[in-house]
């Protein structure tokens, strides 16, 4: 049988046929004399240093350390995306080089400082809608969740995260994350489907959950129908979540004719504002080779890192595109996320005062 990947899969049936890398981070240390001087003498170290990470915008919060004669300012900000490359019939491509891609932030080009093309493991968190509408399709979601398992990296840490108008970890206690499908299985089929839907409660759960692993690339495959009846909190509180999380969503909308709850709409954005994906098969027997595409399509993703040109931490959102074009490959696509918040950065008290005051 021929792999195909998530994005095939979709084209396939649609033409009705059978079915992030090195991490870099710059420190800019300014050091200002704090007593009165006729001019400021001011100078600035660059120091650059690589390991393995994974991660949307990596940044620390200002550190101001300071003694009788300098303070110094140490911040750290950096930009990574996970990005999915696709041909023309949706076929994952691989073996680009850093030269075939080009970032944009805001419309302005960045410049690249580390790419990667490797597999390395993924902290993925299964959400899965147990509400009454599932009931006739829990075999299915079980079997498909299982296929994305067996066809990740072995070293992946996964959780399951059950929801129906309650929400709850599908791991005993004790078990933040396996790689065993085993326990998996048994974390997705202790809950019975019935009651309502608080769907955005769960991938805020979810969410924070995906923090506490070790890798750094996080993804989460939700598997809903997309509707909610049920949260505490609402779509806005949660797509800002997710954008400020890093994480790629993956969704899967399966649907029942009679339930007027379902929204795809929920489903694409999550997807569309994480760099992932969103699926609606026709039944839920196509969820087996939907699920086992995803997981290609996670382990064969480019990391492209960048410091943005733009150094001002404001809080604000950042637009970001990525092109992608290589002799001999035709048109390409890159799928990855929307955007990022920039990192608030705030001077301490008086910090600013004995700069101006520097000068004067």
């Amino acid at each position: 049988m021929t792999e195909m990947t998530a994005s095939e899969w979709r084209l396939k049936r649609e033409a009705g046929l059978s079915a992030q890398g090195h991490f870099w981070s710059e420190m800019r240390i300014a050091l200002t004399r704090n007593n009165y001087l006729p001019s400021l003498i001011a100078f600035a170290v660059l120091i650059t240093f690589s390991d393995v990470v994974w991660s949307q915008v990596v940044s620390t919060p200002p550190q101001y350390h300071s003694n009788d004669n300098y303070t110094i300012r140490v911040d750290t900000n950096l930009v990574i995306l996970s990005a999915t490359v696709l041909d023309r019939r949706n076929a994952l491509v691989s073996g680009l080089v850093k030269n075939d891609f080009q970032i944009y932030e805001d419309h302005a080009l960045q410049q690249i400082k580390d790419f990667s093309h490797e597999d390395l493991p993924v902290t993925v968190g299964l959400v899965i809608d147990n509400s009454g509408s599932m009931a006739s399709k829990r075999a299915d979601v079980i079997a498909a969740a299982l296929s994305f398992a067996r066809s990740s990296n072995l070293k992946d840490q996964m959780f399951v995260v059950n929801f129906n108008e309650h929400v709850s970890f599908g791991l005993p206690s004790g078990i933040p994350f396996t790689n065993r499908p085993d326990q998996l299985q048994l974390g997705l089929s202790n809950i019975n489907a019935i009651g309502e839907t608080a769907l955005y409660d769960a991938i805020a759960v979810a969410l924070d959950h995906l923090q506490q692993g070790s890798s750094d690339k996080k993804v989460l495959i939700l598997i809903s129908d997309g509707g909610d009846n049920a949260s505490k909190h609402n779509l806005s509180q949660v797509i800002e979540m997710a954008r400020r999380s890093g994480a790629i969503i993956y969704a899967i909308g399966i649907f029942d004719e009679q339930d007027g709850d379902q929204n795809p709409n929920v489903l694409k954005r999550f997807a569309k504002e994480t760099g992932g994906e969103a699926f609606f098969p026709e039944s839920s027997a196509e969820l087996d080779p939907i699920c086992e595409g995803i997981a290609r399509d996670i382990r064969n993703q480019y990391t492209l890192a960048y410091i943005p040109t733009i150094a001002k931490q404001d809080g604000g959102y950042r637009v970001i595109d990525v092109k992608v074009s290589s002799a001999g490959h035709g048109r390409l696509s890159a799928r990855t996320r929307a955007g990022y918040f920039v990192p608030l950065t705030l001077s301490p008290p008086g910090f600013e005062t004995a700069v101006h005051d520097s000068h004067n």
